[in-house]
């Protein structure tokens, strides 16, 4: 059986209080629920699917109690996260980007759920994007999990797919036979794509040179997934899955991984 390796995405920075500050722990934990999730996708007899779970959200976490210290102030870099996003959501230059107005733009639209989501996703992200020391963290502890266990296929979620990507170009000597991105804002313009490293060129991105084949599946309802389709921003994007996971959980890794459109795509991979 192939070794698979998940990467998380946004919000996971409890995992890591609730195992002591442990990134070990909270990535045990993780991978315990990745599996359960996984196994409602493939069914048959339970049995561990995953080797490890990438975890990196205490790189983006000040040491606090608390969800990770970006949110409690962004500075004009990050608040272009949320400003571009409302943008890619239709909200138009009216809105000028702060936080607390667009989750409540959201609130008023979707439901707390939603608004509770762009309180971790638009923070988390601006701190892995604006700032390096946290960016090249995540980025080796990725790296590292992938080339410790000699990983053959990366199910990276969210957030994770974009510091996936990045790691994977990053050092050329990794090698997977199979990259899946799920609920990915790798290709979202004036917020995630156009600040990739390495930077696209010509106005597109390209498949990691290490990476054998890429799936990308995508919730036609995640707000994260902007757009939902990567093979338009990105060379190298082999299959995609559009599909319909949930008008409210639309982004959960429970959901993404125990999604019909996945198993055939891992079948081959776990025989």
């Amino acid at each position: 059986m192939a070794v698979i390796v998940g990467v998380h995405g946004i919000g996971k920075y409890d995992y890591y209080l609730r195992a002591g500050r442990s990134a070990t722990g909270a990535a045990d934990a993780m991978r315990r629920k990745w599996d359960r999730y996984l196994h409602a996708c493939l069914g048959g007899e339970t049995r561990p699917y995953f080797a490890e779970i990438a975890y990196f959200s205490h790189h983006l976490n000040d040491g606090g109690d608390d969800v990770p210290a970006a949110r409690a102030a962004m500075d004009a870099p990050a608040e272009a996260v949320p400003a571009g996003w409302a943008g890619n959501l239709g909200l138009g230059e009216h809105v000028t980007g702060a936080l607390k107005t667009f989750t409540g733009w959201l609130l008023d639209r979707l439901d707390e759920r939603s608004a509770a989501f762009a309180a971790l996703f638009a923070p988390e992200v601006a701190s892995y994007l604006t700032d390096e020391g946290r960016r090249e963290k995540c980025r080796r502890a990725v790296a590292e999990t992938i080339r410790r266990n000699g990983a053959k296929v990366v199910i990276a979620h969210s957030l994770g797919s974009v510091v996936a990507y990045e790691a994977l170009w990053a050092d050329p000597d990794l090698r997977v036979d199979l990259l899946v991105t799920l609920g990915s804002p790798l290709g979202m313009r004036n917020v995630v794509f156009e600040r990739l490293l390495p930077a696209p060129v010509n106005g597109r991105g390209e498949r990691p040179p290490g990476v054998g084949r890429w799936v990308n599946i995508a919730d036609k309802d995640d707000i994260a997934a902007i757009p939902p389709a990567l093979a338009g921003s990105f060379t190298g994007v082999d299959a995609e899955e559009l599909v319909n996971l949930d008008w409210i959980d639309f982004h959960t890794a429970e959901k993404y991984l125990g999604c019909p459109a996945l198993g055939p795509h891992l079948r081959p991979f776990v025989p």
